[in-house]
């Protein structure tokens, strides 16, 4: 073997690695996204699991709002439905889109749910329902952290896809640009949920 055909090899074997390397980064990052969600969801499905319980105890003091009690369950299952579809792929962008419209769709009804609850002093002074509006609270601090998570690795990756020579390796290999989880509604956004029930 003459040293021209070592050197060929040598760079070949250089560039596989290379290419691994860049491949292997790649699956890192997105697996970091997808776990980024997973912990997104399980915060979520503890929201979606506090719901009903808050509509159960409110019957009582406002029956005579059902329109609103209906809004705020159908809102939740059709946002619980989009999470499950986003959970299922974290990756696909049209998925993580349907789940940001629902969960605007949700807020915006859990919105006019806690305006409507304000007007009820005896609904308002319900141990059970001032402990679930607490929970609810606290969880929806979880779930802006964990989206903040979320979105970050969502960032890392979209980066490090868009990179070159990265993105060589990315478009053939099939590495698709992810999506960020964002409230469409800035405002509501940056609204938590408010407890005064005191």
């Amino acid at each position: 073997m003459d040293i021209g055909t070592i050197v060929f090899w040598i760079v070949v074997a250089v560039l596989v690695f290379y290419v691994v390397g860049i491949y292997n980064g790649l699956v890192r990052a997105r697996n970091g996204f997808k776990n980024a969600f997973a912990q997104i969801d399980v915060q979520l499905q503890r929201r979606y699991d506090l719901i009903p319980n808050l509509v159960e105890t409110a019957k009582g003091y406002i029956k005579h709002e059902r329109e609103t009690l209906e809004a705020v369950i159908q809102a939740r299952n059709q946002a619980q439905q989009a999470s499950r579809g986003a959970a299922a792929h974290p990756e696909d962008g049209a998925a993580i889109g349907a789940l940001s419209v629902a969960e605007g769709a949700l807020g915006a009804t859990l919105g006019r749910f806690f305006a409507l609850a304000e007007a009820y002093p005896d609904l308002k002074a319900n141990q059970p329902m001032q402990q679930l509006m607490e929970e609810l609270a606290s969880t929806e601090n979880r779930i802006a952290f964990s989206r903040q998570a979320f979105n970050d690795s969502v960032m890392s990756y979209n980066n490090q896809r868009e990179q070159f020579p990265n993105t060589l390796i990315a478009g053939p290999f099939g590495f698709q640009e992810a999506q960020m989880l964002e409230i469409p509604d800035k405002a509501q956004a940056q609204q938590s949920v408010k407890v005064s029930f005191t």
